[in-house]
């Protein structure tokens, strides 16, 4: 349990690092991670995907809040913003979340690895919409925070890989669109994981430590170390090549995508 706890603080690590470095959520590599830790913790085969996508939706709770706190700081978070596309939001990843836990873990797999892909490729691309129109109203923002919020609770991520674009296509500053995107990572993290927790409530094949689909062991050494690196995160993203890091990253999204692959085949 103590060598599990250790592995679950290294992945906390470098989870909240991704969130205030990149603004791409650490979910994308904590997902994988724990679909290889799980199974020696007596989480069953058809559970994995499940469990993995509630604890990472889990853990973007308190990486998110220490994430915003710091872009926050540096006037980078836009709270109307926030306001407009939570509703959608919260119904979206809510909804999303709950479907999830009755869908076939092969089914997630191969969504988690095709998104993987797509991230990596945007990322090596540097490719962004032309910043050619302004936010929606409030019926469309909140209409777009649904659609992000739907494949967020498949992927378990924070959304800042689908928001970050969408708001630098409405003429968002990147650094201001990567902050709000933190922002918005809380309603994702909160409704995703009440999806997660109410769909896996009472089975009783999970192991103990569950709460529904979050192992709550794992929850506790990833949100205790995300919570301590994602401002550094913040504050190297505001300091380093942040092109190279992404490309560099996506290099190795590219690698986990094809190694999952390789365990699907």
């Amino acid at each position: 349990m103590l060598v599990s706890l250790l592995v679950y603080i290294c992945l906390g690590v470098v989870a909240g690092l991704l969130a205030g470095l990149l603004g791409v959520g650490g979910g994308i590599v904590l997902v994988p991670m724990m679909v290889t830790v799980f199974p020696s913790v007596g989480v069953p085969a058809q559970y994995v995907q499940q469990m993995a996508l509630g604890t990472s939706l889990a853990s973007i709770m308190i990486t998110s809040i220490s994430s915003a706190r710091a872009h926050n700081a540096r006037g980078a978070v836009h709270w109307d913003i926030f306001k407009a596309i939570t509703p959608g939001i919260l119904l979206g990843t809510f909804c999303g979340g709950l479907m999830a836990t009755h869908m076939p873990t092969l089914f997630l797999k191969i969504f988690f690895i095709c998104f993987l892909f797509c991230v990596a490729i945007q990322m090596l691309s540097n490719y962004r919409p032309p910043a050619s129109r302004e936010m929606p109203g409030k019926a469309g923002t909140a209409a777009v925070g649904g659609a992000i919020g739907l494949i967020s609770s498949f992927v378990g991520i924070g959304g800042g890989s689908l928001s970050v674009p969408f708001m630098s296509f409405c003429n968002v500053p990147l650094h201001h669109a990567v902050g709000t995107s933190a922002a918005i990572g809380f309603p994702i993290a909160v409704a995703g994981t009440l999806g997660y927790v109410i769909g896996g409530w009472g089975r009783p094949e999970l192991p103990s430590m569950s709460l529904g689909f979050v192992n709550l062991w794992a929850l506790l050494g990833i949100a205790t170390a995300s919570f301590c690196t994602a401002p550094l995160g913040v504050k190297l993203s505001h300091a380093l090549p942040a092109n190279k890091l992404k490309k560099a990253f996506a290099c190795f999204l590219i690698v986990v995508a094809l190694k999952m692959t390789w365990n699907l085949l």
